[in-house]
């Protein structure tokens, strides 16, 4: 299993994550998906999907199951995928600086797991969250997730560690440029 090479794409909301990760997938790179699991528990305790039941569902059931509770399921899913034969997994939604800490413990080679986190000015984040078709967030909505998730999630861990950065300022193909360079640097697209 040496040759698998896990990469986690972390960011605040509107960073580009979702952009990334749809780059990956669509070179048939598998990804195991953070918020699935949480949407997946939702359903099982027959709760309506909605940002607002989501995000306080998410905060409670880690406090309730602990702050392990999603990446417990993603090792699983990540060791599943290993066992069938994949090469290259992507990570997708990776929060908090605990989910972080038992990955790096899970994996701990740096050639088996890599960190990126998409970056960009706050700013102009804010400002491309509210300028989206799907979800887009009000100035105000925007900060309050970024302190909610900051502060509840400790998800500033996570992206201040970061092995990668990946610079989201400009064009989403200067975003594809400055990704297929991480991508090469790292050996990650499937041979």
């Amino acid at each position: 299993m040496e040759d698998v090479k896990i990469l986690a794409i972390v960011g605040m909301s509107g960073s580009g994550k979702s952009t990334v990760i749809d780059y990956l997938t669509e070179r048939n790179i598998p990804k195991v998906y953070f918020g699935g699991i949480i949407l997946g528990a939702m359903k099982e305790a027959n709760i309506e999907i909605t940002p607002s039941n989501e995000r306080k569902f998410r905060e409670e059931i880690r406090e309730k199951e602990g702050k392990d509770f999603v990446v417990r399921r993603v090792v699983e899913e990540v060791r599943n995928l290993q066992k069938a034969g994949q090469k290259r997994i992507v990570l997708d939604g990776l929060y908090t600086w605990t989910e972080y800490k038992i990955l790096k413990k899970e994996f701990p080679s740096e050639k088996t797991m890599v960190v990126a986190a998409v970056v960009l000015p706050k700013d102009l984040r804010h400002k491309r969250v509210a300028d989206r078709p799907d979800r887009p967030f009000d100035a105000r909505a925007i900060s309050e997730r970024d302190w909610s998730e900051i502060e509840n999630l400790e998800k500033g861990g996570p992206i201040a560690n970061a092995d990668y950065y990946l610079d989201n300022s400009g064009t989403i193909k200067d975003l594809y440029e400055n990704l297929a360079q991480l991508l090469k640097g790292i050996d990650f697209l499937p041979r």
